[in-house]
This record gives structure tokens, sequence and C-alpha cells, in this order.
């Protein structure tokens, strides 16, 4: 199964350079950073570039949301946030709704994409292999933030903890997912000895909306995902919640990552932060659709992203772009 994760990464990798526009840097310090980067303040994130003519000020921002169930919904949703944007950078800024993580990555390395709201898992991807920056998640007064991974069952499933799960069929969201694969690959092993393949059946659905409606549906017999998606499908009414029963739930995550591009212009983005801290959440479409988040809040992927990186190692995941 971990051969899985170490594929799909190395292909989306392989693709993005197939796109990539970023000359390789000279010898430099970038720890795991690509070598189209530099880390030379030892930040784990990549570096300006020190040429001024390698920076850009596009007159358009692209900005895409993590991959969702309704590109449509979220493009709505993000309306409000985007005309902010516009009027604090002076900028037009565009939505792109994007189908996959590795699209994402992609469009980012490639130039096509300035500002991104990133997954959890993916966020290690995105920073070493296409030059993201994350800097902001959304977050409450007091400064906190996350999401929990949840392993969810029928309601009526006789499975009462993940030690019930052997021989039954498992669904996950993506390779890259933390919440959808990542994590709980690494609890169900060094917690209960489950094993995928060999304990039970992996499936891949895609995304965490289609794992919750799977369970929902009794079409998998469980599902590892992230809380505040199927929270918010409670919310919308998508899925009855009378539906499902949770038999797992983990420690607390960093969730979606705001971020842009390495080679931004200086002042641009840091026009972009000002947007993203400045919005007025209070009556927006976010306020309305997050419901328990009410601002951006400042991270580093350096302390905020550590225990993703943690678990990454414990999965044998390596940022590697070829």
């Amino acid at each position: 199964m971990l051969q899985i994760v170490k594929t799909f990464i190395g292909a989306a990798a392989i693709t993005a350079t197939g796109l990539g526009i970023a000359a390789a840097q000279g010898d430099c310090p970038r720890g795991d950073l690509d070598k189209a980067y530099c880390d030379r303040n030892g930040d784990l994130v990549a570096d300006a570039p020190a040429d001024p003519k390698q920076l850009i000020n596009p007159s358009t921002l692209i900005f895409a949301y993590t991959p969702v169930e309704d590109p449509a919904l979220y493009s709505k949703v993000w309306d409000g946030f985007l005309k902010h944007a516009e009027k604090v950078t002076g900028k037009k800024v565009v939505f792109f709704p994007v189908q996959s993580n590795a699209a994402q990555i992609e469009a980012m390395r490639s130039g096509r994409l300035h500002i991104a709201g990133t997954s959890t898992g993916p966020t290690p991807i995105a920073v070493n292999c296409a030059g993201y920056v994350p800097f902001a998640i959304m977050g409450t007064q007091d400064g906190t933030f996350g999401y929990e991974m949840e392993i969810i069952v029928p309601a009526d499933s006789p499975i009462k903890t993940p030690a019930d799960l052997k021989g039954k069929k498992v669904a996950f969201t993506a390779p890259t997912s933390n919440s959808g694969f990542k994590a709980p690959s690494a609890i169900l092993e060094s917690e209960f000895n489950l094993k995928a393949e060999r304990d039970f059946t992996p499936v891949f659905s895609g995304k965490h909306d289609n794992s919750v409606l799977g369970v929902a549906h009794k079409d998998y017999d469980a599902a590892a995902i992230a809380n505040e998606v199927m929270f918010r499908m409670f919310e919308r009414k998508v899925v009855d919640k009378a539906k499902i029963r949770t038999v797992y739930k983990s420690e607390t995550f960093p969730t979606t990552s705001y971020g842009m591009a390495y080679n931004l212009n200086p002042a641009l983005a840091a026009k972009i932060k000002e947007a993203f801290f400045t919005f007025p959440w209070e009556g927006s479409a976010l306020k309305a659709e997050f419901k328990t988040e009410d601002r951006f809040v400042p991270i580093t992927y350096q302390k905020d992203w550590s225990v993703i990186r943690k678990i990454d190692a414990a999965t044998g995941v390596k940022y590697t772009c070829k």
C-alpha cells in the first residue's frame, strides 16, 4: 500500500516537471525542496528568486481551492473573498476549479496558479515540488484551528472498533491525503496491526465526500475521512447524520493551508497576505459555509506541518520531484 503512495507522488511530480517553468537553481541549501528552489534561511519553504527578473507580477491572479465535491458551489463560497482580494491587490482574481490535488500542484509548478488553498496531506508535496509557500489557515479568535481524522462505518454496522476492520472493505480518498490515507494507514498498522491487502481490502474513492456518501449508502464497510468535510455535509443535509457512526477519532491535524507561489513580486505577495488577514468574515459566504471558523490565522509550514511530515516519514513518503 505504501508503494501506491510513492508511485502516485512520483507520477504527479513527473507530470509537473513536464509543465514546469522554474529553472534549476545553482548550488544552494534546499533540504527536501526540488532543485528548482533554494532555502537559504532554513524555513523549509522556497525562497523568492534572488534575480529580480525571475519574479512575476501577473495582471490576473488565479486562485484554486482544494478539490471538493462541488466546484461550482465553492466558486460561489469564495466569491466575496475574491472581490476583497481584488480591492486589496488591485488585480483581477479568478477562481479556478481544480479536479485533483495533483492537477493543483502541477498548475502552481507550471506558473498557471498563483494562490491556493491546499489540502493537509498534499501541502508538503506542493511546498517541495511546486514552490508553494503556505502562510495562513482558517481558525478562530483564540488562534485554534484543525480537524480530526475519523474512521466511520454505517450506523447499524457490527464494527465497533478499528480492530473489527479485518476482512472488510475500507475506503480511502487519495494516496496524498493525510486524513484520507496516510494517517489512517499509519494508525491502523501501528495501533491495530492491520495492513492493507493483508488484513483488509483498500479502495480509493477520490474525495472525502465520496467516502462519506459511500459509507452512508453501505458501498464501503468503513472509510477514513476528514471530519470537517463530513460536518459540512451534515450541515447542508447532503447526507443523513443518523446513517453514520464513528469508531475512531485521531488527534487534531492542521486543516487546509492557504499560500502562494514563491516567485511572486514581494510587494504583491504582501498584498495577498493582507487580503487574507483583513477579509471581513461576518455575514460572508465563507462564514456560512465553514461555520466554526471566523478568520484566517497565520501559520508556518515548518512548525504547523511538523506532525504531517512525521506521518509522511513513518509511512515512507519522500518528497521526490522527478
